[in-house]
């Protein structure tokens, strides 16, 4: 086989491969589109997601110590408020973040 039939033949099937990867989910999910699990899903993983991320968040705070777990809790309400007053996801995240890096740089900063 020379050159060109050979970047022929590697051209093609990475091509082949590019688009079966791309096509799968869309041919595997199919049926799930008329099914009730998606809708279920839908509305429970929100949810699921925001209480991994809160536990992996304050995974190394340190309960003993009040400089760790204040702003920490702290961040959490603020969190929890914004998102019970305003109900949009990036605010809660974006103010309840910010709070708790602002608290943690100006009043509890270990100088």
């Amino acid at each position: 086989m020379d050159d060109v039939q050979y970047l022929l033949a590697v051209t093609l099937l990475a091509a082949a491969v590019t688009w079966g990867l791309r096509a799968l989910p869309f041919a595997l999910l199919a049926p799930l589109r008329s099914s009730r699990l998606l809708p279920y899903l839908a509305e429970r993983i929100p949810v699921g997601v925001m209480v991994i991320l809160t536990v992996y968040t304050l995974r190394h705070v340190d309960l003993i110590d009040a400089s760790s777990v204040t702003p920490a809790f702290i961040g959490v309400l603020v969190t929890i408020a914004l998102h019970l007053w305003k109900a949009n996801m990036l605010l809660s995240i974006a103010g309840g973040t910010a709070g708790y890096a602002l608290l943690v740089s100006t009043l509890f900063s270990a100088h």
